[in-house]
């Protein structure tokens, strides 16, 4: 199934593939899964919040579901995300194929902009429809190019006034399983190909937004200079001192935007992002306020001045013990893992209980295009969630 879609988003400048909510490869991406989803025998819908849902018998309370996104980062790799939802596929038509009947509703989830790679709030999706976001905010969100999600919505038929929390649709969870590529080395240290998660760290994204006096790059003394750029700089360099101070932490610098962007012009504002990760939510709130004193000295000196504005935030998840030790002895008692990394599960895991199982990642790499996945685990991975959810289905 990956093969058929590996075609679909590749990014020729970036390397790996860039498909982001309501473009034309996210949407490609749709229709293909909605014909593979029929062609398994299920009844795909999708909801008022964009989430597709493909249903084995009918919807109701109790149901066990399972699936992932579809989306990525921009030159994202081939399994974060897609591996969980083809892994679903297969599954149920390994058991359709041995003549499994669900006692309880089934169902395989696609959730839209989960990477926040074009309106910048990571499982966007899935905070609508648990509420963790407001619909208003939700659709004032803009992407690049000044389009709104409100905008890239109605364009592809989706009417924005009926996002939100939909309690109807939470009320037919009663469990939820994701599959997800591991983001770390974590498996490949004890090597094994299946493991699954005990933990997401607290973790979010924070808007630095700089001002200064664009000029010419050639006839502007240093002295003279308010170049919102050097404290940019400084804070990048911040985050790297912070977190190394704070044991687990992250704090990462991924995307900058100087205006207007010349080579030989003094930037008259930038803004970056700030992406900070901690086991804990205290730490993570001192370590992007030190961050930001630095930052904020740093423009002081130059001249500038400095807004920082919160753009998403959860605290740390800890996936329903009862179903992790559950999942881990259907599994012969594989281990589990703390992962840094956010997903839907994380974001459900508020109102229903969740779980996730990890597929070894050989590279150790993930958001870029050497992340992996040898098929003889991609294979474990997908007989670990059949088993999974014939138990909790039959």
């Amino acid at each position: 199934m990956l093969d058929q879609i590996a075609d679909i988003g590749a990014d020729p400048v970036r390397g790996g593939y860039s498909r982001h909510v309501f473009d034309a490869a996210e949407m490609n991406l749709r229709e293909w899964f909605a014909e593979r989803a029929t062609r398994a025998g299920l009844e795909v819908e999708t909801d008022r919040n964009g989430a597709i849902w493909a249903w084995w018998g009918e919807p109701g309370p109790d149901a066990v579901v399972t699936g992932s996104h579809l989306d990525s980062v921009p030159g994202g790799g081939a399994f974060d995300g897609p591996l969980g939802v083809t892994c679903a596929l297969e599954a149920v038509e390994s058991l359709r194929g041995k003549g499994f009947t669900p006692a309880k509703p089934l169902a395989v989830t696609v959730f839209p902009e989960e990477e926040g790679g074009r309106f910048g709030v990571a499982c966007l999706g899935s905070r609508l429809l648990t509420g963790a976001v407001d619909p208003a905010t939700a659709l004032a969100l803009r992407d690049r190019d000044g389009i709104s999600f409100a905008e890239a919505a109605s364009a592809r038929g989706f009417d924005p006034d009926r996002f939100g929390r939909d309690d109807r649709l939470l009320s037919r969870i009663g469990r939820f399983v994701e599959l997800h590529v591991e983001q770390g080395r974590g498996l490949v240290d004890m090597g094994l190909p299946v493991g699954v998660a005990s933990d997401i760290l607290a973790h979010g994204r924070w808007r630095f937004s700089l001002a200064g006096q664009g000029n010419h790059a050639g006839t502007t003394a240093i002295t003279d200079r308010r170049d919102p750029m050097v404290p940019a700089a400084a804070a990048v360099l911040a985050a790297r001192e912070v977190a190394a101070k704070h044991p687990g932490a992250r704090a990462t610098v991924g995307r900058l935007n100087p205006v207007p962007g010349g080579a030989n012009v003094i930037a008259s504002s930038v803004e970056f992002w700030l992406d900070a990760r901690v086991p804990s939510t205290l730490d993570t709130r001192e370590i992007v306020a030190e961050i930001e004193a630095a930052a904020r000295l740093a423009a002081e000196r130059e001249g500038c001045t400095l807004n920082v504005r919160e753009e998403s935030y959860g605290d740390r998840v800890v996936f329903d013990p009862e179903l992790r030790d559950e999942l881990a002895g259907m599994l012969g008692g594989v281990p589990a893992l703390e992962t840094g990394a956010g997903h839907d599960a994380g974001i459900l895991g508020s109102r229903v209980p969740t779980g996730m199982l990890f597929v070894r990642n050989p590279s150790g790499v993930s958001h870029a295009p050497e992340e992996f996945a040898e098929p003889e685990d991609c294979t474990a991975g997908t007989e670990a969630l059949a088993k999974v959810l014939e138990q909790l289905a039959g």
